[in-house]
């Protein structure tokens, strides 16, 4: 079979990898369930016990926030050296999620990770001090990101480290492409 191909064409195939994708150290995903039905959809996000999440028990909630990032928004880079935080994006946007860890001590150490987040799925993403994240919007609307912190935020004392967009390059935010 692979005899009878086009000649010109024979050095441009190859086997896409399947394997799974390398994990940033700390970093967890919880992919949740959406229910759709006629009428729209529903997507449990946190259930409480003693006041923390139990997809997360270790996390404890101390502010929540939402961000709007408009059609081809790129949102990055920032990280925190005193707070986690934990991300979820609804099913009907669709976000490159951006991960890069900057800790010297970590196994994996200057490794990034990209995740889609929303695109039909439903998940929540735990991301630890000293990872570097950001996002683009991938779609031709606006999108929303909430996030988790566990520790509030203080203007006068912002616990918020930023880098340009793209101190990492500018095609690290482009969709890969087949």
């Amino acid at each position: 079979m692979p005899d009878n191909l086009l000649p010109d064409i024979k050095n441009k195939f190859y086997t896409q990898d399947y394997s799974p994708k390398p994990i940033i150290e700390g970093i967890i995903v919880k992919d949740l369930k959406n229910y759709p039905g006629e009428d729209g959809d529903f997507s449990e996000l946190f259930r409480l016990k003693n006041g923390k999440p139990e997809l997360f028990p270790d996390f404890e909630i101390k502010q929540i926030n939402r961000s709007k990032v408009f059609p081809g928004g790129v949102k990055a880079w920032h990280f925190h050296f005193l707070q986690d935080e934990i991300w979820y994006i609804s099913p009907h946007d669709n976000l490159l999620l951006g991960l890069w860890d900057l800790r010297n001590d970590s196994q994996t150490k200057k490794q990034t990770m990209r995740l889609t987040l929303g695109g039909s799925s439903s998940r929540m993403v735990y991301i630890p001090r000293g990872v570097a994240h950001g996002c683009v919007n991938l779609s031709k609307n606006p999108s929303e990101i909430y996030y988790f912190l566990n520790n509030n935020f203080n203007p006068e004392k912002p616990d918020e480290q930023r880098m340009p967009w793209n101190t990492l390059g500018a095609d690290f935010w482009q969709p890969q492409k087949d």
